[in-house]
């Protein structure tokens, strides 16, 4: 794992070691089927953006993975990164710059991954999923993706799964990549309230998870990487956890215009 400016941590998933985010942190040998169906995955999501960007001269998507099974919640997707169009020697390649919590603590870093590392983990479901963006939105959101420096600008260490959507204590991956779509706005960004003001003056609308008392004290009480002492107590006791989450994402940029409607690729 290599350090870059700016607290960046840019490097393969084998490298990684024990990072996650929107999949099980359970340590299990990969098998040679899983394998397998991930990089079929990578195969088929890569020939699909290119002939997205062959259609459309798309660059810049907002992937998802469904790497745990959150059903109870009624959500179909854990975690999101952005995916861009890259070309190396006059190949094609789509890169994934996503946020991943370090397994077992409350930390989590900026990774950036080629398709088959971000679908070879153990996923509940072998399915990808992903929103165009809107094309001057990829044009002004690309070079920040390409910049270490720029790309971490709203990144904070401290990391939450649960981390509330209006807050700036934690931070989970999903909460990182939504509010790094303000830095791509004409208007400047200075820090993560700004970048919140803008989510909700575009109408951005959390998902509120309804966590009792003993989920919430046993989530807390059993691991690093769940905190919930950054909502607010009439939330909080109230059993209201409002979080950023995939669906609640891919259901907003539709509906401000920002991106279009998903696209679903699935080996199940």
């Amino acid at each position: 794992m290599k350090a870059l400016p700016a607290a960046v941590l840019v490097a393969a998933l084998a490298c990684a070691g024990h990072a996650q985010a929107g999949r099980s942190c359970e340590t299990r040998p990969m098998s040679v089927q899983l394998l397998q169906r991930g990089l079929e995955l990578a195969h088929r999501t890569h020939q699909a953006l290119e002939a997205e960007h062959a259609r459309s001269g798309a660059q810049v998507v907002v992937l998802a993975r469904a790497g745990q099974d959150l059903t109870r919640y009624g959500l179909r997707y854990s975690h999101l990164g952005f995916a861009y169009r890259d070309e190396a020697d006059g190949q094609p390649a789509w890169r994934v710059l996503h946020k991943l919590n370090h397994c077992g603590t409350a930390e989590g870093a900026l990774y950036r991954q080629g398709l088959g590392e971000f679908f070879s983990d153990d996923p509940w479901r072998h399915e990808g999923a992903w929103v165009v963006l809107q094309p001057q939105l990829q044009q002004r959101l690309l070079p920040v993706l390409r910049d270490n420096q720029r790309a971490a600008t709203l990144h904070e260490r401290a990391y939450s799964m649960v981390a509330y959507a209006g807050g700036t204590k934690y931070q989970q991956s999903n909460q990182w990549a939504v509010e790094t779509l303000a830095l791509a706005q004409p208007q400047p960004v200075a820090g993560r309230r700004q970048a919140q003001g803008w989510l909700f003056a575009q109408s951005y609308q959390p998902t509120t998870l309804r966590l009792g008392p003993l989920t919430r004290l046993g989530g807390r009480a059993t691991a690093a990487n769940i905190a919930f002492d950054d909502h607010p107590n009439e939330k909080r006791f109230s059993d209201r956890i409002e979080t950023v989450t995939v669906d609640s994402v891919f259901a907003w940029l539709a509906r401000s215009g920002l991106g279009g409607s998903p696209a679903t690729l699935s080996l199940d």
